[in-house]
């Protein structure tokens, strides 16, 4: 669902889908408000919103690998997070 509920960074408008034509408007076209399955900017769209988050809780970015986040607290502990989105 996390694709259903991405935010877009830009204005995008589809066809109506089918079966829900609107009467008399069938010319009209729609304008997406959240990212849908499908849209090809939907595993970015969807990877800058997890790594703002993961960002703004303190980890840090590895420059090595940009799916990678790190955070340890003062005695050495540590948490390290390895994201996968398939076709990012």
């Amino acid at each position: 669902t996390a694709f259903l509920h991405g935010e877009l960074e830009e204005e995008i408008y589809i066809k109506q889908p089918e079966g829900f034509f609107i009467p008399g408007c069938e010319h009209k076209v729609c304008k997406l408000i959240k990212s849908i399955y499908g849209l090809k900017q939907a595993p970015k769209d969807w990877h800058q919103k997890f790594d703002d988050i993961v960002l703004s809780n303190g980890f840090v970015l590895n420059q090595a690998d940009k799916c990678v986040y790190i955070k340890f607290d003062t005695s050495g502990k540590g948490v390290i997070i390895c994201l996968y989105v398939d076709d990012m």
